[in-house]
């Protein structure tokens, strides 16, 4: 019985794991970090008509490329705790519901039997 509610856990547990994740992959990219990128795209530009010499305006552009992936990746981990806890939240409300609606016939079934003795 022990080894079927730890099942029964663990596959809700990767569920809400799984769309946590597919939802943080597709929020991390958000609006701030796109025009950080367009940003560091217009300096490159930028550079490159001033006619800066390329082996300057390499770096910056990899630079650039390279703290546009981690302010992503770093929203990523906090949306993906964001939306771990609500999945399992929303995973585990059904359960809740059921709990609520045996109780609500108990409470109503003591009421009739305390009416009709």
């Amino acid at each position: 019985m022990d080894e079927a509610g730890d099942v029964k856990e663990g596959s809700v547990t990767e569920l809400a794991s799984l769309r946590a994740q597919r939802r943080a992959q597709i929020a991390r990219w958000d609006i701030n970090i796109v025009v950080f990128l367009f940003a560091v795209l217009i300096l490159v530009v930028i550079l490159l008509y001033e006619n800066v010499v390329s082996w300057i305006v390499g770096p910056i552009a990899f630079v650039g490329l390279i703290l546009v992936w981690l302010v992503g990746w770093r929203r990523g981990k906090q949306l993906y705790r964001l939306y771990l806890e609500e999945e399992i939240s929303k995973l585990d409300k059904p359960d809740r519901e059921a709990e609520k609606l045996i109780l609500d016939v108990l409470m109503k079934s003591q009421r009739e039997k305390a009416e009709n003795p």
